[in-house]
């Protein structure tokens, strides 16, 4: 009789429960290995929904768009808090400004307070004039600047945008400019004396 034969006449011969039976060491082995597959494939599908980014008009880490120019506080006013997304409005004689509102320091939230005309960082004591240079206290730089753009409503041809050190962008004479705030790129405010 062929090695075959003889494996199918034991097939026959085996109760049909028998064939079906897992003794407990192979039980054990399959529910690890489908707990393994489990914990896998969810640490897989969390990493692709972070690597993916969330960021939506209007909402910190994009474009917020601020509105007119006409709508804007008045040079040497002063500014205006945006507190949804972290972010400062202010508007110097030299030209509009986007401050974020994280003092360099520790990372503390600072106010702007209106008696003194200046920002004051509540937890540590750094102060910053209005356009964001520092005063005194231990934060090491300046605040920390978004880009702004100045948009044309009807073409979407850009007027004017922050320069790349940060300075005020000058606000042209057009009556359909917006403004808009680039949360996502942030300018590091300069280092001071």
């Amino acid at each position: 009789m062929s090695e075959e034969a003889a494996l199918k006449k034991q097939a026959e011969e085996t109760p049909e429960n028998e064939k079906l039976t897992l003794n407990r060491r192979e039980f054990l082995n399959l529910a690890w290995l489908a707990s393994m597959g489990f914990l896998v494939f969810e640490i897989a599908g969390v990493s692709i929904a972070f690597g993916y980014p969330r960021f939506k008009e209007g909402e910190f880490g994009g474009i917020i768009p601020i509105g007119s120019t006409d709508a804007l506080p008045a040079p040497g006013s002063p500014p205006e808090n945006r507190p949804k997304v972290k972010l400062w409005i202010t508007n110097t004689e030299e030209g509009l400004i986007a401050l974020y509102k994280v003092c360099p320091h520790l990372g503390c939230l600072f106010g702007w307070n209106d008696q003194e005309f200046k920002f004051i960082c509540p937890c540590h004591g750094s102060q910053f004039e209005h356009n964001g240079d520092w005063i005194k206290g231990p934060a090491p730089r300046n605040l920390d600047r978004f880009v702004v753009r100045v948009v044309d409503s009807r073409t979407g041809e850009v007027l004017a945008e922050t320069p790349d050190d940060g300075g005020p962008v000058e606000l042209p004479d057009n009556p359909n400019a917006v403004v808009e705030v680039d949360t996502g790129a942030k300018i590091s405010g300069a280092i001071h004396d």
